[in-house]
């Protein structure tokens, strides 16, 4: 039936406006920051309606109110103070006042490297966390983004670096944190890493370092060896942390590292 079919149309189109309208506008636990554009207004008092950026202070101009400190307030708390400082000052009896952040721009993080969509994004909440930061991003890049996830910023005024092992953010037996993020946090998502495998091999060249990857896998990856190959003597040319190599004969079920540069040699008989 054709009036059926409107209004499921119109009730989806509400729906997607209302998801819309819920991930772009902070909610009000929302803090304030320097630099964010409002939209202001109070109920029945349209002369009181303000558009107005929160200056490097933390300060707005309002009508009626003059200067008034809200940078560092929550969404709710800087309605509350407006409306507060309109009725105590007997310019309305009960104001409702209405904040709209319309633009972003006081508490964000820059969420760089290997993400599809680099940038810097707003914290739409004070309890957003690494993981709804990189889905903003439009997630690490596919076959090039690493697990290793490095989150750096202040915290207490001292220095904050943290790297999280992200798959196992949703692991099923002992998650690690998706923290929580802060205003002037960076996400770094670094290049994923890669090994070197050379010498009598059917693929020779470089191959991503997944998880306790072991030299067997290393060479299946490679295709396996070819038929001049033998696994005795397999060496890898490993750097230190002096920057040194070191020349290691490991096992065919040892681990290898990152940047390990692994050599077939060829057979003698």
């Amino acid at each position: 039936m054709k009036w059926m079919r409107n209004v499921v149309r119109a009730l989806m189109a509400w729906m997607l406006m209302a998801m819309v309208q819920a991930h772009a506008a902070p909610t009000g636990d929302y803090v304030l920051g320097p630099g964010d554009v409002l939209k202001i207004s109070v109920y029945q008092n349209p002369d009181l309606t303000l558009e107005t950026r929160i200056s490097e202070s933390g300060v707005i101009s309002y009508p009626l109110l003059g200067n008034v400190k809200i940078g560092g307030l929550s969404v709710a708390a800087a309605e509350k103070k407006l409306g507060d400082g309109l009725r105590e000052g007997n310019f309305l009896k009960q104001p409702q006042v209405s904040i709209l952040v319309a633009i972003v721009k006081g508490n964000q993080v820059s969420v760089l490297g290997a993400v599809n969509r680099p940038g810097r994004y707003p914290l739409e909440s004070p309890n957003t966390r690494l993981s709804e930061a990189l889905a903003n991003a439009g997630g690490t890049m596919v076959g090039s983004g690493s697990d290793t996830v490095i989150v750096t910023g202040l915290r207490n005024g001292r220095t904050f670096r943290k790297e999280v092992d992200f798959p196992m953010v949703f692991a099923p037996t002992n998650p690690v944190e998706d923290i929580i993020l802060q205003n002037g946090d960076t996400v770094y998502v670094d290049r994923v890493p890669m090994i070197y495998v050379y010498g009598e091999v059917q693929r020779p060249g470089t191959v991503r370092l997944e998880r306790d990857m072991t030299l067997t896998q290393a060479l299946a990856s490679a295709s396996g060896l070819t038929l001049r190959g033998t696994e005795k003597g397999i060496k890898v040319h490993r750097r230190q942390a002096d920057g040194s190599i070191k020349i290691v004969q490991p096992g065919m079920n040892d681990t290898l590292q990152k940047d390990d540069v692994v050599y077939v040699r060829e057979s003698l008989f």
